[in-house]
């Protein structure tokens, strides 16, 4: 176990003002289990005013008495031993008291795997290290008791559960299944924060469906149980919401990123609503343009972000693009580009190979949507034009005391192949030389260049495409 030396600095200076300080919580699970702590809590026996006047840097962090204590670039959480009367709001204590041991301060904690206190020795009242060698999560004392005081803490549960890999003892797991509508009284955004951990978990797909199963889902995406048993049609072997999960599941074996494993997740969250007929022949014609909209209300119940919003609705609404090689047009690929965003295609074929994984097909990126990207990049590529140069038609006629005419095109045509050949060449005052040199040249010298400058630039071009072609494997 490797405990950082800013950590070890703050229990040691507390230790020599004569009070007891000990590591806590989740920074002592994962040092047990040899992985990197990514927060680090340290729990006295000292007041909020002895540990603030113990460090200069340092700040009260909340009504609970935690003192932020600053050393170098790290913050260190301290607080008080502590017990908690009452959670009338199922979330909060209605009252704060400070405790005397650190075995009352380890009491109030939510499971036992964070009940560990780390100092000297290794303190652990309830048997958390037994439980972390078993990989279970279990409630510290009574679960329902635990619930009842945050319930939050059943959501955590699966959180953890997903995270480590772990198991939810029985009695935990029944006592979250009774008493998942506490879940309502907490606020949405730590909902979300603690939802969002388990879809950026690498078994995602395992923590929504502990979610169903414990009967928490309910209260925070109902509309994703909707799907649950719903059959779908020939084009698939899964029903919606199996569908959903193994879609996400791929998203998340790939770690592709938030707004591809939510948007697999919700992608066809529309199809229950959208079902016309059973069987093979079934269909759920608008589905990706009702589960949009069914997205935007979950997303904004959740509290996301406004631009997180946009982007996974967006995502969901255009998931269901068709492309054939050979049948699809430029026009139509440049119009999907614009309707998503350049910024965003990547994702939306991340997306669609997400729901080829989830429906059951071998392939996740077969030829066609190789071609597709191919296709995708030719057409957001900017076509090599005079347009580049830092000098117009306006400014040639300016140099050259000429009116509009031909004579100008084969100038800039001219031009253009110089900065192809040397780009550093492409500023105004150099170009302006170039083309009073250009202007002395006959008008059949001139055309000559211009059309031999055109050639290379189709040269280019192809082998642009080519290059392009190479790199999807399309031919």
């Amino acid at each position: 176990m490797t405990i950082l030396k800013e950590v070890k600095k703050v229990i040691t200076e507390l230790q020599k003002k004569g009070v007891e300080a000990y590591l806590v919580g989740g920074c002592v699970r994962d040092l047990l289990r040899g992985t990197e702590p990514e927060d680090w809590d340290v729990a006295t026996n000292a007041k909020p005013d002895e540990i603030k006047k113990t460090f200069l840097k340092s700040f009260m962090d909340n009504k609970f008495g935690t003192v932020t204590v600053r050393i170098g670039k790290m913050e260190i959480e301290v607080t008080p031993y502590r017990t908690e009367e009452k959670y009338t709001d199922k979330r909060h204590p209605d009252e704060v008291k400070w405790a005397k041991t650190i075995e009352e301060d380890l009491a109030r904690r939510d499971f036992t795997i964070n009940a560990i206190a780390l100092g000297f020795k290794i303190i652990d009242p309830f048997d958390g290290q037994r439980d972390l060698k078993n990989k279970i999560i279990r409630a510290v004392g009574k679960p329902e008791e635990r619930f009842s005081e945050d319930a939050l803490r059943m959501l955590r549960a699966v959180r953890f559960a997903t995270t480590l890999g772990f198991e939810i003892e029985q009695k935990t797991a029944e006592a979250i299944q009774k008493n998942a509508p506490w879940l309502q009284a907490i606020s949405k955004e730590r909902i979300r924060d603690e939802f969002l951990k388990i879809i950026m978990a690498e078994k995602a797909a395992d923590g929504i469906e502990l979610l169903r199963k414990l009967g928490l889902l309910k209260y925070i995406i109902p509309e994703l149980e909707e799907g649950y048993k719903i059959s779908q049609n020939k084009h698939h072997i899964y029903d919606c919401y199996e569908h959903s999960l193994l879609s996400l599941k791929y998203a998340a074996q790939q770690n592709f990123n938030k707004y591809v494993r939510l948007t697999a997740l919700f992608h066809d969250i529309g199809k229950p609503r959208s079902k016309r007929g059973e069987g093979p022949d079934a269909t759920f014609y608008s589905h990706e343009v009702i589960g949009a909209k069914i997205t935007a209300q979950i997303l904004n119940r959740l509290r996301f972000s406004k631009k997180d919003i946009e982007k996974i609705v967006k995502l969901v609404r255009y998931h269901l693009f068709y492309y054939n090689v050979d049948e699809v047009t430029e026009a139509s690929v440049r119009r999907l580009v614009r309707n998503v965003g350049q910024e965003n295609i990547d994702e939306l074929l991340e997306v669609r190979m997400a729901d080829r994984i989830g429906s059951g097909v071998p392939k996740a990126e077969p030829y066609k949507l190789r071609h597709l990207k191919y296709v995708i990049e030719r057409v957001s590529r900017d076509p090599i034009s005079v347009k580049m140069l830092k000098v117009n038609g306006q400014d040639v006629m300016m140099a050259l005391d000429i009116k509009p005419g031909p004579k100008i095109g084969w100038v800039l045509d001219v031009l253009l192949g110089l900065v192809l050949t040397d780009p550093k060449k492409n500023k105004k005052e150099v170009l302006e030389k170039e083309v009073r040199k250009l202007g002395k040249l006959s008008e059949k010298e001139l055309s000559s260049l211009a059309n031999e400058a055109k050639k290379e630039r189709e040269k280019i071009e192809i082998k642009k495409d080519q290059m392009t072609k190479k790199k999807y494997w399309v031919t």
